[in-house]
């Protein structure tokens, strides 16, 4: 592709020769002839001027580089926007495969593409241009929106409803049971049954083998926009909001509201029935025990504000030097006591 094509279809302005070939992207470390790269975090302004990019996607303001510039307000966006123009991905054939099982009262949307080996039962519907990857299983009366895309061995369970443009990534099953047990007299455990749903609205991309459960009653809700990565567990009833980001091996237990823009990054666990404001940011590792005002940054466990984590982990490789110290200082008090002790006896 022309860089001028490319940059009018990005809507960036071309700062350079337009007549270049495009063939690809790449990292700016990597990138040589053909490709195109990019510079959004000011900390790699200094590898443009050694690039050897036949093209780069850099801000407004961003210094000259030494081949042609895509400028942008936003150069990550470009970027991978750039990425979805350049890619050369396999589009696969609208049909449905000979080998899959498809009920007879299933409704199929035009320009569907079914794989091998998926099974789709009664009372289920497919929306327009949705790709179904192989081994994908859709239970009893699922919804499955326009342009949503299944990837392989996915699992949709019964009544579970999908809105436009969602992304399943392999092994991910939507509306598994809850978990949900009721202690008897003997110690034993009877089964809660878990006849909720799980709604999982517009825009939203699911990482590979997480898991989002249906509750006893009610739904368990992803808003529009959220992104969900790889081995997440979304609990039974657990709202989360719009554009929120839930990084690699987030949990968050059952009956939780998570707000709109909420980010929790790795490995962060949230208890039950908690309330976490809109625009809180959560680090990695996070262990969140109590509901969290909205815009709050926090760390550690229990969770607390960042900026008293901070504080706190500073004094955590001391803690054996400050632990001495301690036992040092009252050594020497028990010992002035003593020594007052013995002066005040007649």
């Amino acid at each position: 592709m022309k860089l001028s094509e490319l940059s009018e279809r990005l809507g960036t302005r071309l700062d350079g020769d337009g007549t270049v070939d495009i063939q690809r992207v790449a990292g700016i470390e990597h990138a040589g002839p053909g490709d195109i790269t990019f510079v959004a975090n000011p900390k790699y302004q200094s590898r443009l001027a050694i690039t050897r990019a036949s093209a780069v996607i850099v801000g407004e303001k961003s210094p000259a580089a030494p081949c042609a510039m895509l400028r942008a307000g936003n150069p990550y966006v470009a970027f991978a926007r750039a990425a979805g123009l350049l890619s050369a991905e396999f589009e696969p054939v609208a049909g449905i495969h000979p080998l899959a099982s498809v009920a007879a009262s299933a409704k199929i949307g035009e320009n569907a593409s079914i794989a091998a080996f998926v099974s789709i039962e009664d009372d289920v519907t497919i929306g327009r241009d949705v790709v179904i990857g192989p081994h994908v299983s859709i239970g009893r009366g699922a919804t499955v929106g326009d342009g949503c895309r299944l990837h392989a061995r996915v699992s949709i369970r019964q009544r579970s409803v999908l809105g436009r443009r969602v992304v399943v990534q392999d092994g991910a099953v939507i509306g598994g049971d809850g978990y949900g047990f009721a202690k008897r007299e003997d110690g034993t455990y009877e089964k809660i049954p878990q006849h909720g749903v799980v709604v999982i609205e517009d825009d939203v991309e699911i990482g590979a083998n997480s898991t989002i459960d249906r509750p006893a009653v009610g739904e368990t809700r992803v808003c529009a926009g959220a992104k969900i990565d790889n081995l997440v567990q979304v609990a039974h009833g657990v709202r989360v909001g719009r554009n929120t980001m839930l990084c690699a091996q987030v949990g968050i237990a059952g009956s939780t509201v998570v707000g709109d823009d909420v980010t929790l990054a790795g490995q962060v666990g949230v208890a039950g029935h908690l309330e976490i404001g809109d625009r809180v940011v959560a680090t990695a590792q996070t262990g969140i025990s109590n509901s969290v005002d909205p815009g709050t940054l926090v760390s550690g466990y229990p969770a607390i504000t960042n900026l008293e984590w901070r504080k706190s982990s500073v004094l955590f490789r001391r803690l054996p030097e400050l632990k001495k110290a301690l036992a040092d200082l009252q050594a020497r008090l028990e010992e002035l006591e003593r020594r007052l002790a013995d002066r005040l006896v007649p």
